[in-house]
């Protein structure tokens, strides 16, 4: 087996005797050569070995046909270096979006393979397991729900069914794998990096961020840089000092001091922040100093104790592993039994758990000035997730289709949120799919307000998807300084984030990387299309709902009132930090416990009628109190079920041809129970008086 070379020229090409196909962007020569057939005699077509990456490779190929589809496609099954796709007969990837498509899967993407030879030989292939046979199918599993299913062409091609399969083995073994995903430079997608700008904006200068935070309103903040534990840029108290930031700052978890997460139209900021460090010992202007970030200028503070009533993170890889395996297409699980199954997976009480708590805090930040402060011993799982539900929740503005990109950009990507270590590309223990957990969440919402919403379903299957492939960088690196590194932006970030190089100049440059949000070069006009919300209600106009800094629209606490917000209760505090009066004490303070709750009663009662003085305060406009019991959370059939495409009818499709296919599906089943359903059960069934007697 001979990989595929790059050669920069075509006389190179012909004189080894091997097909040259150039790519469909501005790049490298891509040049396929296959060990296992004559190279003259046999050779992959043009159409099929168009459209490589720039330092991709073929390792193998076979014809196939792609089962499980209506009709089956004949096509080639392909397998390179970073990735397996199948190209069906008379298919060209297209030339506005040459960097993927719904056909590829890349290799970090394979969870699971499987080969097929009759009706009983099936071996699950692990990386570095020998084939035992020939197979007849390949299946091929994705983390991302989708299947593969393969079957090879007879006829003496048994050799190239082996081989692939083995190539699909090998590459997927490689040690080395994630650093050869090294994403796309937009050169190499024909794109001039000196002329276009981000669709999203990529907050990797500070120009960005004081953009962003004018766009907030957030007057009483500014953008600060001193701060090497977290991301280059960040905002802090306006009259807090530099020295100030970095003397509090040191006294969290990870040196991931309080900062500004989302400034709130009516007054309120939403904080985010790691876990008190209690075993530091800060003096009283260290103390003092994080007592003002923490307040930021606000008499009513809240802390939030982020993972309280919240799954671990081995309870979400758990819960992800155990609906996979239930979606499966052979799944053990009885049909009269599944609805149970996927109880028992825990991933739906998760979803509702989410929900609950950012619904709760929702209402703390809406419905009087304060400040909300999110605490989460990392500050990098969910604290973003309830961040950024938050804002979906609150704004309109979060939930067009530019403001939710801008705010995963911010509170996941900017932010730090380790999304190749939580989505297991390295292997890690501390694998844990808490980002996808956030999009069903977003799903959930889409699905009980679906008018609030100027992004559809698609969309958000498309940004499930992106997670794991090989043409971007924003979900396949763990923090901001890595995607920088790997675009050559050493100098947006200070030397304790890279200790093995030297000090790169002074100044900013801008990422000229592929981003996740390059949507048009990864998608052709009409997916991007289906990424628009045909249900969504032009009225809901971010700015028009609510003037910014409405004096009226929010009540101001009680002087310096503090609250612990845990377990679904607000608890009044004593203090804001656990040294207050014993900043040598190793252990949390007797001050730091809570004392008992006033109130059992819900949130919403405490927040308007605890105490008494606050007064009553109507849930301000724009605000989404999602349900959360029950069967008011569904399963995102479009995404887990995608490998049992039988389940998948009778799903709203996003076309006007879709819905006439749904709609002559449904007339068909209609024809076949109508003939079960006498005229007296149908008259029954037009009686409420009978409906209601019924379900009695």
């Amino acid at each position: 087996m001979v990989a595929a070379e790059v050669i920069p020229g075509p006389r190179i090409g012909e004189a080894w005797g091997l097909t040259l196909h150039p790519l469909q962007h501005s790049g490298p020569k891509c040049v396929q050569r296959t060990g296992m057939l004559e190279p003259r005699s046999q050779q992959l077509d043009g159409h099929v070995a168009s459209g490589c990456l720039p330092g991709e490779q073929i390792l193998a190929w076979a014809p196939g046909v792609r089962k499980g589809l209506e009709p089956e496609l004949p096509g080639t099954l392909i397998c390179t270096n970073l990735r397996v796709t199948f190209q069906p007969c008379g298919w060209q990837r297209s030339q506005e979006t040459p960097l993927s498509s719904e056909y590829d899967f890349a290799l970090v993407n394979i969870g699971r393979l499987e080969a097929v030879s009759g009706l009983s030989r099936v071996q699950l292939l692990r990386p570095g397991s020998p084939l035992k046979f020939i197979p007849e199918e390949i299946l091929i599993h994705g983390r991302d729900f989708r299947l593969l299913r393969v079957a090879f062409e007879a006829g003496g091609l048994e050799p190239q069914a082996f081989q692939v399969t083995m190539a699909i083995v090998q590459a997927r073994a490689q040690n080395s794998q994630v650093q050869q995903y090294a994403g796309i430079p937009l050169s190499k997608a024909g794109q001039n990096t000196g002329s276009r700008k981000p669709p999203v904006p990529l907050l990797e200068t500070s120009e960005d961020w004081e953009a962003e935070r004018k766009k907030q309103g957030a007057r009483g903040w500014r953008v600060s840089t001193i701060n090497e534990s977290l991301p280059r840029y960040f905002w802090v108290p306006k009259r807090t000092l530099d020295s100030e930031v970095r003397r509090a700052f040191g006294h969290f978890h990870q040196g991931r001091g309080p900062r500004l997460s989302w400034h709130h139209p009516g007054g309120s900021d939403l904080l985010r922040c790691g876990g008190f460090y209690t075993a530091s010992d800060p003096n009283k202007e260290d103390i003092r100093a994080v007592e003002s970030m923490l307040q930021a200028g606000h008499s009513d503070v809240v802390l939030v104790d982020t993972v309280d009533e919240l799954p671990s993170l081995a309870d979400v890889q758990l819960a992800h592993l155990r609906l996979r395996a239930l979606c499966l297409p052979d799944s053990p699980a009885a049909e009269e039994k599944w609805l149970s199954a996927l109880e028992g997976t825990r991933w739906l009480d998760y979803v509702r758990s989410c929900l609950r708590k950012a619904s709760d805090i929702s209402v703390l930040v809406t419905s009087r000035v304060r400040s909300v402060v999110l605490q989460e011993r990392g500050d990098r799982d969910f604290n973003g997730l309830l961040s950024s539900l938050v804002q979906l929740l609150s704004v309109p503005e979060a939930r067009t289709l530019l403001g939710f990109q801008s705010l995963v950009q911010r509170e996941w990507v900017a932010a730090g949120h380790p999304f190749l270590t939580r989505l297991g590309v390295t292997g890690a223990s501390e694998e844990a799919p808490v980002f996808l957990l956030f999009l069903d969440c977003v799903w959930q919402l889409l699905q009980q307000f679906p008018a609030e919403f100027e992004f559809s379903e698609f969309f958000l299957l498309a940004l499930h998807d992106s997670a794991r492939v090989p043409d971007t960088l924003t979900f396949l690196r763990d923090t901001p300084w890595e995607r920088g590194k790997q675009g050559g932006q050493f100098n947006s970030y200070t030397q304790i984030y890279n200790p093995g190089y030297c000090q790169p100049p002074a100044g900013n440059s801008v990422n000229s990387q592929l981003s996740v949000w390059d949507w048009d070069l990864r998608y052709n006009s009409e997916q991007i299309l289906q990424f628009h919300n045909p249900g969504y209600d032009p009225e809901h106009c971010p700015d028009s709902w609510l003037p910014r800094q409405q004096p009226s629209f929010m009540v101001p606490g009680p002087p310096s009132s503090v609250w612990l917000f845990s377990r679904g209760a607000l608890t009044p505090l004593n203090q804001l930090c656990p040294w207050r009066d014993n900043p040598s004490l190793l252990a949390v303070s007797s001050r730091w416990l809570p004392r008992a709750a006033i109130s059992s009663e819900s949130l919403a009662d405490q927040e308007w009628g605890l105490p008494s003085h606050w007064g009553a305060c109507p849930l301000p406009p724009g605000l989404l109190l999602p349900g959360y019991l029950g069967p008011q959370i569904r399963l995102w059939r479009r995404c887990y079920l995608r490998g049992r495409p039988e389940v998948q009818k009778g799903l709203s499709a996003p076309t006007i041809s879709g819905l006439q296919d749904e709609l002559s599906h449904l007339q068909e089943l209609l024809r076949k129970w109508t003939p079960r359903i006498s005229p007296e059960d149908h008259s029954k069934k037009r009686d409420p008086n009978t409906i209601l007697s019924q379900s009695r």
